[in-house]
């Protein structure tokens, strides 16, 4: 996990904070620590990162800040810990979007593998966040009628097959789908579907295959 992934503690504890935060420091984490959740909601250094917050708080509890988080927008990952779970406690955090849910006492390892875990899932999810967003820029800049082609090759059309239903040439095919192919920087067909594949469920657009 990169270093410079923020962890923000929220506990209106301060000896539970200060004790988290500690632990975090020695294994390397940058800490941000804030008594209550309406404090980090407030706080205008705010970095993004991992959230560990205790889920009993005045004002504001965990899990309503993370159902805040998400419905803002938000991906950061949050840890909800508490002293008092039960099963409908930890549905609800699900429910809210919590990406994990420990009971006090904790193993100090327990809660540092929470973490890693979390961050470098919330990593890949970034990653591929911003491949459909490319792929989804490289789509909006083909023509109509290149999208007609991509479609067709998608579906498993021959290039002749693909002219007949368009009313083209297969030479004007040849050229739409070398066009499409070098727009898209798919180096063979089997990486171009993947690419429909990828985009279709991040723009909804059932017309793509």
């Amino acid at each position: 996990m990169a270093n410079e992934t923020v962890v923000h503690v929220i506990d209106d504890d301060a000896a539970v904070r200060d004790s988290i935060a500690f632990l975090l420091e020695t294994a390397d984490l940058t800490v941000r620590t804030h008594e209550s959740a309406v404090a980090f909601l407030a706080a205008s250094d705010r970095s993004p990162g991992c959230i560990v917050t205790d889920v009993r708080m005045p004002e504001m509890t965990g899990i309503e800040l993370a159902r805040r988080l998400r419905d803002g927008g938000s991906r950061e990952p949050v840890i909800i810990i508490t002293g008092h779970a039960d099963v409908p406690l930890a549905i609800e955090a699900m429910h809210a979007g919590v990406a994990d849910f420990i009971e006090k006492p904790f193993d100090d390892d327990l809660l540092l593998a929470a973490i890693r875990r979390v961050v470098d899932k919330a990593g890949e999810a970034a990653s591929a966040e911003a491949e459909r967003r490319e792929i989804a820029a490289r789509f909006d800049s083909l023509s109509g009628r290149e999208r007609d082609v991509l479609k067709g090759l998608v579906e498993g059309h021959a290039n002749k097959v693909i002219a007949y239903d368009l009313d083209i040439s297969p030479r004007t095919v040849e050229v739409y789908r070398a066009n499409l192919m070098s727009k898209m920087q798919a180096g063979s067909l089997s990486e171009l579907v993947r690419m429909v594949l990828t985009l279709q469920p991040f723009t909804n657009d059932s017309s793509v295959i």
